[in-house]
């Protein structure tokens, strides 16, 4: 039996690899002549990166200005391709997540995307050809002003001054300076892994829909909206573009300058990662195919990874079980998607603290106990 056992991270308890390393050690209890590939699977958003080194890319890391100055270390992927140019991963969370900024309406304020173009700059200078954004996890609302100003944007004022960085100065801008700006990025393609179809400013837009969660009070979330809206209407005029289009806002905005001064494309996140990673290719071979994540609910239902891997499994013929840390979904909407069976963590720890506490143990017992019983 071949068995793709290719899990999402268990958010706050496993990354994707550790997860598919204790699903393969349960599954292996049960048949242990199996051939069980360990495929750790990711949407566009944190695990990418993850998800990219497991498939072979290089990992780097780089020294970045983090998303509220303060220096962060931030890793980044490339491989080579076979037209003689090469692929990077870069993950916004990696030089501007979250993790790294206290969520407070000042920082919300603050936060920019700087360090993201400084990765974007050490890739094309490892010699990038196609990069690829991975954009979850971010800290920041500024419309992807930081990471062009690192490649050499300058937004102006009135005054003709250069604004500070971060979402609460893009109101100010009136002017851009583009003489400093890499020439490079026309040469590149960009490829940015958007789920959300929330566009860069208004009521859906980045600022009011995510800014809370990145500390965001009213009063930040309306100066951050309006600085979207000035930041989309000086972008427009400079190059023509409408960036105000579904999946904009996410990350704060960040494709919003990509699409306004490359020739940028967003594109659903697992079947991005899914191409780059040659999981299609994983999937061919495969009698079985276990995957999971940390909450199996609603939302995976709408096309987050182990749910996309199940339909893509399901329409090849390839039954799919479900290893999750708890399921808030029914066995028949699952079954919908091709899922024969599933177990959550919960039923085998004594709590939901141990559950996290020992997710690898409980995973390892859950896929056991799953296996034996389908």
């Amino acid at each position: 039996m071949r068995i793709l056992i290719a899990p999402d991270k268990f958010k706050g308890s496993l990354t994707a690899a550790e997860a598919a390393a204790a699903i393969a050690e349960g599954a292996l209890r049960v048949y242990p002549d199996a051939v069980a590939t360990q495929f750790p699977i990711a949407d566009g958003g944190e695990g990418t990166l993850e998800a990219a080194v497991s498939a072979g890319y290089e990992e780097r890391l780089n020294a970045v200005v983090g998303p509220i100055l303060a220096p962060v270390g931030a890793a980044w992927a490339i491989r080579p391709n076979a037209d003689g140019g090469a692929t990077a991963v870069i993950e916004t969370a990696q030089a501007s997540g979250l993790a790294e900024m206290e969520p407070t309406p000042a920082n919300a304020l603050r936060a920019h995307s700087y360090g993201c173009g400084q990765l974007i700059a050490a890739a094309i200078e490892a010699g990038a050809t196609e990069i690829v954004l991975g954009v979850g996890g971010s800290a920041m609302t500024d419309g992807g002003s930081g990471a062009l100003r690192a490649l050499g944007l300058k937004p102006l004022d009135a005054a003709g001054n250069v604004v500070p960085l971060g979402g609460g100065s893009l109101a100010d801008v009136v002017a851009l300076d583009t003489s400093g700006l890499d020439p490079r990025l026309s040469t590149v393609t960009f490829r940015i892994a958007v789920d959300v179809q929330n566009p860069l400013y208004g009521i859906t837009g980045a600022a009011h829909v995510f800014g809370p969660q990145k500390g965001a009070d009213e009063e930040a979330a309306e100066l951050l909206d309006a600085g979207l809206r000035n930041w989309a209407s000086v972008l427009r005029e400079v190059t023509g573009r409408d960036v105000n289009v579904p999946g904009a806002g996410a990350a704060g905005g960040f494709p919003a300058s990509f699409l306004a001064f490359t020739s940028a494309t967003l594109e659903g996140g697992f079947a991005l990662v899914a191409g780059l990673t040659g999981l299609a290719g994983q999937l061919e071979n495969a009698d079985l195919v276990i995957t999971g994540e940390g909450s199996m609910d609603s939302q995976s239902l709408t096309g987050k990874a182990p749910i996309a891997l199940a339909d893509a499994a399901h329409g090849l013929g390839i039954p799919v079980i479900v290893v999750a840390g708890r399921i808030l979904v029914t066995p028949e909407e699952l079954a919908g998607h091709g899922v024969v069976a599933a177990a959550q963590l919960l039923d085998v720890a004594g709590s939901a603290e141990d559950a996290v506490a020992n997710a690898a143990k409980y995973l390892t017992w859950a896929t056991t106990q799953v296996l034996e019983g389908a």
